[in-house]
Protein backbone atom coordinates (compact mmCIF):
# COMPACT_ATOMS: atom_id res chain seq x y z
CA UNK A 1 0.00 0.00 0.00
CA UNK A 2 1.17 3.68 -0.54
CA UNK A 3 2.20 5.81 2.18
CA UNK A 4 -0.85 7.83 3.00
CA UNK A 5 0.76 10.21 5.74
CA UNK A 6 -2.17 11.27 7.43
CA UNK A 7 -6.22 11.09 7.17
CA UNK A 8 -9.66 12.63 9.14
CA UNK A 9 -9.69 16.21 9.19
CA UNK A 10 -7.33 18.54 7.07
CA UNK A 11 -7.70 22.15 8.26
CA UNK A 12 -7.08 24.80 5.47
CA UNK A 13 -5.54 27.85 7.49
CA UNK A 14 -6.14 31.48 5.50
CA UNK A 15 -3.74 33.71 4.71
CA UNK A 16 -3.58 37.45 6.73
CA UNK A 17 -2.08 40.25 5.42
CA UNK A 18 -1.68 43.54 6.93
CA UNK A 19 -2.68 47.17 5.99
CA UNK A 20 0.12 46.99 3.32
CA UNK A 21 -0.76 44.19 2.09
CA UNK A 22 2.14 42.12 3.85
CA UNK A 23 1.72 38.56 5.14
CA UNK A 24 1.51 38.95 8.82
CA UNK A 25 3.27 35.80 10.25
CA UNK A 26 2.36 36.75 13.39
CA UNK A 27 -1.68 36.26 13.12
CA UNK A 28 -0.98 32.99 10.72
CA UNK A 29 0.72 31.44 13.32
CA UNK A 30 -2.19 31.91 16.01
CA UNK A 31 -4.47 30.62 13.56
CA UNK A 32 -2.14 27.27 12.76
CA UNK A 33 -2.39 27.09 16.63
CA UNK A 34 -5.81 27.25 17.03
CA UNK A 35 -6.54 24.63 14.17
CA UNK A 36 -3.80 22.32 16.10
CA UNK A 37 -5.33 22.60 19.57
CA UNK A 38 -8.78 22.13 18.09
CA UNK A 39 -8.05 18.69 17.05
CA UNK A 40 -7.20 18.87 13.41
CA UNK A 41 -6.12 15.95 11.92
CA UNK A 42 -3.54 17.62 9.45
CA UNK A 43 -2.63 21.76 8.63
CA UNK A 44 -2.81 22.56 5.11
CA UNK A 45 -1.12 25.88 4.52
CA UNK A 46 -1.20 27.22 0.60
CA UNK A 47 -4.33 26.16 -0.20
CA UNK A 48 -7.40 27.90 -2.12
CA UNK A 49 -8.09 29.13 1.41
CA UNK A 50 -4.76 30.50 1.78
CA UNK A 51 -4.92 32.44 -1.36
CA UNK A 52 -1.54 30.65 -2.93
CA UNK A 53 -1.80 31.48 -6.37
CA UNK A 54 -1.95 35.51 -5.04
CA UNK A 55 1.80 34.99 -3.35
CA UNK A 56 5.11 35.40 -4.38
CA UNK A 57 8.20 32.87 -3.79
CA UNK A 58 9.38 34.60 -0.53
CA UNK A 59 5.88 35.11 0.61
CA UNK A 60 5.06 30.98 0.15
CA UNK A 61 8.35 30.63 1.56
CA UNK A 62 7.26 32.20 4.82
CA UNK A 63 4.10 30.64 5.19
CA UNK A 64 5.64 27.47 4.79
CA UNK A 65 8.14 27.63 7.20
CA UNK A 66 6.03 29.54 9.74
CA UNK A 67 3.40 26.34 9.48
CA UNK A 68 6.13 23.47 9.98
CA UNK A 69 7.35 25.74 13.15
CA UNK A 70 4.10 26.11 14.65
CA UNK A 71 2.91 23.06 13.88
CA UNK A 72 6.05 21.28 15.66
CA UNK A 73 5.75 17.86 14.64
CA UNK A 74 1.95 17.23 16.68
CA UNK A 75 0.63 16.82 13.18
CA UNK A 76 1.19 15.77 9.51
CA UNK A 77 1.83 18.85 7.40
CA UNK A 78 0.25 19.13 3.72
CA UNK A 79 2.05 22.24 1.92
CA UNK A 80 0.36 23.75 -1.28
CA UNK A 81 3.02 23.94 -4.01
CA UNK A 82 1.44 25.01 -6.96
CA UNK A 83 2.59 27.29 -10.08
CA UNK A 84 2.31 27.68 -13.82
CA UNK A 85 5.55 26.14 -14.49
CA UNK A 86 6.94 22.99 -13.83
CA UNK A 87 10.26 24.80 -12.30
CA UNK A 88 8.75 26.74 -9.87
CA UNK A 89 6.39 23.39 -8.73
CA UNK A 90 9.67 21.74 -8.29
CA UNK A 91 11.59 24.70 -6.39
CA UNK A 92 8.86 24.85 -4.00
CA UNK A 93 8.22 21.10 -3.78
CA UNK A 94 12.18 20.63 -2.95
CA UNK A 95 11.51 23.83 -0.16
CA UNK A 96 8.35 21.84 1.34
CA UNK A 97 10.39 18.87 2.20
CA UNK A 98 14.11 20.77 2.83
CA UNK A 99 12.37 22.50 5.64
CA UNK A 100 10.15 19.73 6.70
CA UNK A 101 6.76 19.25 5.20
CA UNK A 102 5.18 15.60 5.87
CA UNK A 103 3.29 16.30 1.68
CA UNK A 104 2.93 18.43 -0.46
CA UNK A 105 -0.64 19.48 -2.62
CA UNK A 106 -0.22 20.07 -6.49
CA UNK A 107 -2.70 21.21 -8.98
CA UNK A 108 -2.25 21.55 -12.39
CA UNK A 109 -2.49 25.34 -13.13
CA UNK A 110 -2.90 26.70 -16.71
CA UNK A 111 -3.48 29.39 -19.02
CA UNK A 112 -3.84 27.30 -22.01
CA UNK A 113 -4.90 24.08 -21.57
CA UNK A 114 -3.15 21.46 -20.67
CA UNK A 115 -3.41 17.58 -21.88
CA UNK A 116 -3.43 14.40 -20.01
CA UNK A 117 0.21 13.97 -21.41
CA UNK A 118 1.22 17.42 -20.21
CA UNK A 119 -0.29 16.85 -17.43
CA UNK A 120 1.35 13.58 -16.31
CA UNK A 121 4.83 14.86 -17.09
CA UNK A 122 4.41 17.65 -14.82
CA UNK A 123 3.47 15.25 -11.51
CA UNK A 124 6.30 13.13 -12.95
CA UNK A 125 9.05 15.38 -12.99
CA UNK A 126 7.91 16.80 -9.33
CA UNK A 127 7.35 13.75 -8.41
CA UNK A 128 11.29 12.32 -9.08
CA UNK A 129 12.94 15.79 -7.53
CA UNK A 130 11.37 14.95 -4.30
CA UNK A 131 10.88 12.12 -1.96
CA UNK A 132 7.68 12.72 0.23
CA UNK A 133 4.29 12.05 -0.99
CA UNK A 134 2.57 13.57 -3.71
CA UNK A 135 -1.92 14.56 -3.40
CA UNK A 136 -2.76 14.96 -6.87
CA UNK A 137 -5.64 17.82 -6.64
CA UNK A 138 -8.42 18.03 -8.93
CA UNK A 139 -10.52 21.36 -8.50
CA UNK A 140 -11.41 22.54 -12.01
CA UNK A 141 -13.64 25.53 -10.49
CA UNK A 142 -10.22 27.19 -10.00
CA UNK A 143 -7.55 25.77 -11.91
CA UNK A 144 -9.33 25.38 -15.33
CA UNK A 145 -8.27 22.23 -16.14
CA UNK A 146 -10.56 18.69 -14.89
CA UNK A 147 -8.54 15.56 -14.36
CA UNK A 148 -10.75 12.58 -15.09
CA UNK A 149 -10.76 9.79 -13.21
CA UNK A 150 -8.54 7.70 -15.76
CA UNK A 151 -5.95 10.10 -15.54
CA UNK A 152 -5.59 10.54 -11.88
CA UNK A 153 -5.33 7.00 -11.97
CA UNK A 154 -2.69 7.44 -14.55
CA UNK A 155 -0.76 9.80 -11.91
CA UNK A 156 -1.00 7.14 -9.29
CA UNK A 157 0.94 4.70 -11.39
CA UNK A 158 3.42 7.35 -10.17
CA UNK A 159 5.03 5.99 -7.36
CA UNK A 160 5.09 8.91 -4.68
CA UNK A 161 1.71 9.95 -5.86
CA UNK A 162 -0.31 8.59 -3.07
CA UNK A 163 -3.47 10.52 -2.83
CA UNK A 164 -6.01 12.29 -4.55
CA UNK A 165 -8.07 15.31 -3.30
CA UNK A 166 -11.71 15.37 -5.59
CA UNK A 167 -13.31 18.83 -5.53
CA UNK A 168 -15.83 18.74 -8.46
CA UNK A 169 -18.74 18.25 -6.40
CA UNK A 170 -19.62 15.06 -8.52
CA UNK A 171 -20.29 12.70 -5.56
CA UNK A 172 -20.19 10.01 -8.64
CA UNK A 173 -16.80 10.78 -9.59
CA UNK A 174 -15.83 9.93 -5.77
CA UNK A 175 -17.61 6.30 -5.63
CA UNK A 176 -16.55 5.37 -9.15
CA UNK A 177 -12.76 6.58 -7.69
CA UNK A 178 -13.05 4.63 -4.72
CA UNK A 179 -14.70 1.65 -6.78
CA UNK A 180 -12.26 1.30 -9.59
CA UNK A 181 -8.63 2.36 -7.66
CA UNK A 182 -9.59 0.25 -4.62
CA UNK A 183 -9.49 0.61 -1.06
CA UNK A 184 -5.56 0.97 -0.89
CA UNK A 185 -5.93 4.59 -2.56
CA UNK A 186 -6.80 7.03 -0.94
CA UNK A 187 -8.90 10.38 -1.91
CA UNK A 188 -10.25 13.04 0.24
CA UNK A 189 -13.31 15.13 0.03
CA UNK A 190 -12.64 18.80 -1.22
CA UNK A 191 -16.13 19.55 -1.66
CA UNK A 192 -17.57 21.52 1.44
CA UNK A 193 -21.47 20.80 1.10
CA UNK A 194 -21.12 17.11 -0.32
CA UNK A 195 -18.83 16.06 3.37
CA UNK A 196 -21.26 13.54 4.32
CA UNK A 197 -21.52 12.25 0.65
CA UNK A 198 -18.12 11.83 0.78
CA UNK A 199 -17.44 10.11 3.71
CA UNK A 200 -20.31 7.61 2.75
CA UNK A 201 -18.82 7.20 -0.99
CA UNK A 202 -15.22 6.00 1.06
CA UNK A 203 -13.43 9.38 1.65
CA UNK A 204 -10.33 9.09 4.02
CA UNK A 205 -10.38 12.90 4.98
CA UNK A 206 -11.95 15.81 4.55
CA UNK A 207 -9.88 19.15 3.17
CA UNK A 208 -11.59 21.91 4.50
CA UNK A 209 -11.62 25.27 5.59
CA UNK A 210 -14.49 25.16 8.70
CA UNK A 211 -12.05 24.01 11.26
CA UNK A 212 -11.39 27.40 11.43
CA UNK A 213 -14.88 28.47 12.21
CA UNK A 214 -16.44 24.82 13.82
CA UNK A 215 -13.95 22.44 14.90
CA UNK A 216 -15.76 20.66 16.97
CA UNK A 217 -18.44 20.22 14.37
CA UNK A 218 -16.40 19.03 11.79
CA UNK A 219 -13.81 16.81 14.10
CA UNK A 220 -17.12 15.58 15.20
CA UNK A 221 -18.85 14.20 12.19
CA UNK A 222 -15.34 12.47 11.29
CA UNK A 223 -15.44 10.39 14.95
CA UNK A 224 -19.36 9.60 13.88
CA UNK A 225 -18.43 8.14 10.46
CA UNK A 226 -15.58 6.01 12.21
CA UNK A 227 -18.25 5.04 14.67
CA UNK A 228 -20.17 3.89 11.98
CA UNK A 229 -22.79 5.83 13.50
CA UNK A 230 -24.78 7.25 10.47
CA UNK A 231 -27.33 8.72 12.16
CA UNK A 232 -25.45 10.74 13.85
CA UNK A 233 -23.36 11.47 11.45
CA UNK A 234 -26.22 13.63 9.34
CA UNK A 235 -27.32 15.02 12.57
CA UNK A 236 -24.03 16.61 12.81
CA UNK A 237 -23.98 17.15 9.51
CA UNK A 238 -26.82 19.51 8.91
CA UNK A 239 -26.16 21.43 11.55
CA UNK A 240 -23.06 22.84 9.94
CA UNK A 241 -24.54 22.35 5.90
CA UNK A 242 -25.40 26.17 5.50
CA UNK A 243 -22.33 27.41 6.61
CA UNK A 244 -20.71 24.92 4.59
CA UNK A 245 -22.30 26.48 1.80
CA UNK A 246 -21.88 29.39 2.47
CA UNK A 247 -18.21 30.29 2.70
CA UNK A 248 -18.03 28.26 -0.83
CA UNK A 249 -20.49 30.67 -2.34
CA UNK A 250 -19.03 33.89 -1.12
CA UNK A 251 -15.46 32.85 -1.28
CA UNK A 252 -13.34 30.80 1.34
CA UNK A 253 -10.53 33.89 1.72
CA UNK A 254 -13.48 35.53 2.41
CA UNK A 255 -16.07 34.03 4.43
CA UNK A 256 -13.17 32.73 6.68
CA UNK A 257 -11.64 36.04 7.94
CA UNK A 258 -14.80 37.29 8.04
CA UNK A 259 -15.81 34.21 10.62
CA UNK A 260 -12.92 34.62 12.38
CA UNK A 261 -13.20 38.73 13.00
CA UNK A 262 -16.58 37.51 14.35
CA UNK A 263 -14.70 34.94 16.70
CA UNK A 264 -12.21 37.41 17.99
CA UNK A 265 -9.56 36.02 16.48
CA UNK A 266 -8.92 38.17 13.24
CA UNK A 267 -8.68 36.92 9.73
CA UNK A 268 -6.53 40.00 8.49
CA UNK A 269 -6.53 41.71 5.28
CA UNK A 270 -6.57 41.03 1.65
CA UNK A 271 -4.09 41.52 -0.94
CA UNK A 272 -5.75 42.97 -3.75
CA UNK A 273 -7.79 42.34 -6.24
CA UNK A 274 -9.74 40.37 -3.35
CA UNK A 275 -11.91 42.73 -0.90
CA UNK A 276 -13.56 41.59 2.16
CA UNK A 277 -17.56 40.70 2.68
CA UNK A 278 -20.20 42.95 2.28
CA UNK A 279 -21.81 44.05 5.53
CA UNK A 280 -24.86 42.47 4.53
CA UNK A 281 -23.11 39.04 3.98
CA UNK A 282 -21.05 39.39 7.23
CA UNK A 283 -24.14 39.87 9.37
CA UNK A 284 -25.71 36.34 7.31
CA UNK A 285 -22.69 34.72 8.35
CA UNK A 286 -22.71 36.06 12.01
CA UNK A 287 -26.49 34.86 12.08
CA UNK A 288 -25.17 31.25 10.72
CA UNK A 289 -22.88 31.21 13.82
CA UNK A 290 -24.57 32.65 16.37
CA UNK A 291 -27.73 29.44 14.82
CA UNK A 292 -24.62 26.85 15.06
CA UNK A 293 -23.32 27.86 18.67
CA UNK A 294 -25.94 26.80 20.65
CA UNK A 295 -25.89 23.16 19.07
CA UNK A 296 -21.88 22.44 18.95
CA UNK A 297 -21.15 21.05 22.07
CA UNK A 298 -23.58 18.24 22.08
CA UNK A 299 -21.50 15.69 19.88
Amino acid sequence: MKKVPFKGIIAYPVTPFDNNENVDIPLFRKQVERLVTAGSHAIAPLGSTGVMPYLNDGEKEALTEASIQQVAGRVPTLVGVSNLTTERTVYHAQFAEKVGATAVMIIPMSYWKLSDEEIVKHYDTVASRISIPIMAYNNPATSGVDMSPALLKRLLQIPNVTMIKESTGDIQRMHYLRKELGEEVAFFNGSNPLALAAFSAGANGWCTAAPNLIPELNIALYHAIQENDLDKARKIFYKQVDLLKFIVAKGLPRSIKAGLDLLGVGGGGFKSPLKPLSENEIAELESILSAIESEVYQY
